[in-house]
């Protein structure tokens, strides 16, 4: 379906459609749904779709370098071959915390691969924030998380961008690309009431951050410096999970929304809540993605 705006990729809905990835070299956008444990991919040149059943609840992917994927699933981090349809585990995580599962996550300019966990009850600041470093050890970056959600990095690649959600906060970071190090956070960005919760994240060429707003009905443009919104585009679904772009010039922007928890009357009202959204050629350009090493 389409609107003036937006269109719908597919003729599917998911359940808690998350963590949309471009795969340039392949011109393929990625996306998981977190709840199924299913991972998404559609190539946009060839229209060929298929998805990757990793049974266990997956909280987000980044592309590594070879052309598999790094994955944080429920039990931790693993490496995944979509063509083969091969799963390794790398490193377990929170073993001893089985109401915990993974959330959000991005690679870092470094290829370290970032991603934080949340209780699935709703536990406020059960979750941490880790990093699967370059040599595949793990290290805790931030702790006493809520629900792990958005994160960017600027184009100087010395400031993290993060948004731990029930906060309704981005929070940014002073980022030692070296070591992955961060320090002195400070609030940049709230997000008032009527507007939703942050909830993903990405960051454009002019370093704009855009925000996925759960129960928002929208992603919206911020400038991090001013913490002022000065754009969106609204959506035909309440929760908007997160934002990638994409496309030739990585001027598409592609949405993942969820349909977890509506009611049967909200569904009647969104029924492409779910959908995975793309505005082709919004007026804007992403940043390239970074790779796993």
């Amino acid at each position: 379906m389409k609107n003036n705006n937006w269109e719908t990729v597919l003729d599917y809905t998911c359940l808690l459609g998350e963590g949309p990835v471009w795969d340039a070299a392949n011109s393929t956008i990625l996306w998981v749904d977190i709840l199924y444990g299913h991972i998404h991919a559609f190539n946009t040149q060839r229209r060929a779709y298929h998805m990757f059943q990793t049974g266990q609840m997956i909280g987000a992917i980044a592309l590594k370098k070879n052309g598999l994927l790094i994955a944080a699933l429920k039990s931790g981090f693993y490496e995944i071959d979509m063509e083969r349809r091969e799963i390794k585990l790398l490193k377990q995580v929170e073993a001893d915390l089985p109401d915990n599962r993974f959330n959000d996550g991005k690679c870092d300019p470094a290829g370290r691969f970032w991603a934080g966990t949340m209780s699935v009850k709703g536990t406020a600041g059960a979750g941490k924030l880790y990093t699967l470093e370059n040599d595949r050890q793990v290290s805790i970056k931030i702790d006493n998380v809520s629900c792990s959600n958005g994160m960017a990095w600027n184009k100087d690649h010395n400031r993290l961008y993060y948004i731990d959600t029930p906060t309704r906060q981005v929070v940014a970071y002073d980022y030692n690309l070296a070591d992955g190090r961060i320090n002195n956070g400070k609030t940049i960005i709230t997000i008032p009431e009527e507007e939703g919760y942050p909830d993903g994240m990405t960051i454009d060429e002019e370093g704009m951050l855009w925000i996925a707003l759960w129960n928002g009905w929208k992603v919206a443009r911020y400038d991090p410096e001013s913490g002022k919104q000065v754009m969106h585009f609204s959506l035909p679904a309440a929760k908007i999970s997160s934002c990638a772009f994409g496309g030739e010039n990585l001027s598409d922007l592609y949405i993942t929304s969820a349909k977890t928890d509506l009611s049967e009357n909200e569904l009647l009202d969104q029924p492409l809540a779910g959908s995975l959204f793309v505005i082709k050629n919004c007026g804007y350009k992403g940043a390239p993605s970074f790779l796993v090493t």
